[in-house]
């Protein structure tokens, strides 16, 4: 790998751009995107070496041997259907998007064919309540999970090996996993616990926001338990969206859970309810 494209260079992608340069990558580093002033920043801090609008990125791709796509999955859906005719074999085409059914699927009608480019769908376990390149780390993906969903029956081109070590040089550890049963895995371990969160915090603000006690009596509990609840929609809009059942059935689950507790606050089973929780918690640190 020489020459590698970000598009998108937020948080994940220009954090991606520092684990490179901290990890001794010396080819060039370019990024596209949207907005000039994103831009500029990550190559003030030294995450991309040059950079160009969205616009004027067809002839850049071209020259660059891994193109990695940043940004929500509606995003990454749109770049993946623009590149698909202009790119051709020998390059690499990865994204960092948090759902993966959808992108797997289109990658297999649009890529990793004869003539066509490679697309490796990917997804690091990393990230902040908000983003922006001015909060990008070089270390942000340090004994973080990477995850990717390979087409199956397929070899690892050299460029996908090459990509993935320079992975494991950031410090992530990486597993490969189907595209179906990675949406159904983070739809109960991240997609859920952001919807409970937001849902905790909007009750809150509905039932105690203008409480003048609320500040000294919310303790480190309430500040945790709340935490995601200050990541923006614009940065779930398109996880809904693209992985609406495995998060409904999930959302229901809980419901029945929460209605179990709320009907047995005097019983037994509370004390099974907490049990089960500590076992949870016990087993995994």
């Amino acid at each position: 790998m020489k020459k590698i494209l970000i598009v998108g260079t937020g948080l994940i992608g220009a954090s991606v751009g520092l684990a490179l340069r901290a990890n001794g990558f010396t080819g060039e580093i370019a990024g596209a995107g949207p907005r000039e002033e994103s831009l500029k920043t990550a190559q003030t801090m030294g995450a991309i070496d040059s950079w160009c609008l969205a616009a004027d990125a067809d002839a850049v791709t071209k020259s660059c041997d891994v193109i990695l796509l940043c940004g929500p999955v509606l995003t990454i859906l749109d770049w993946m259907q623009r590149l698909a005719p202009i790119l051709h074999e020998g390059q690499l085409v990865t994204d960092v998007g948090s759902t993966k059914a959808q992108i797997a699927e289109l990658a297999a009608q649009l890529y990793n064919q004869p003539g066509k480019a490679r697309f490796l769908p990917g997804h690091p376990m990393a990230g902040k309540e908000s983003g922006g390149a001015m909060l990008a780390e070089a270390t942000l993906f340090q004994n973080a999970m990477w995850l990717f969903t390979p087409q199956p029956g397929l070899k690892p081109t050299a460029l996908e090996t090459d990509f993935r070590n320079w992975v494991s040089k950031f410090g992530a550890n990486i597993a490969d996993l189907d595209a179906a049963r990675h949406d159904k895995l983070v739809a109960w371990v991240s997609h859920l616990p952001q919807m409970l969160a937001t849902a905790l915090s909007a009750q809150l603000e509905d039932a105690l926001g203008d409480a003048p006690e609320l500040a000294s009596i919310g303790g480190r509990a309430l500040s945790e338990m709340t935490r995601l609840g200050a990541s923006p929609y614009s940065m779930w809009r398109d996880i809904a969206m693209t992985n609406t059942q495995p998060l409904a059935d999930t959302l229901l689950a809980l419901e029945q859970r929460i209605a179990h507790i709320r009907e047995n606050l005097k019983t037994p089973e509370l004390r099974e309810e907490f049990a089960r929780a500590n076992e949870f918690r016990k087993h995994r640190g």
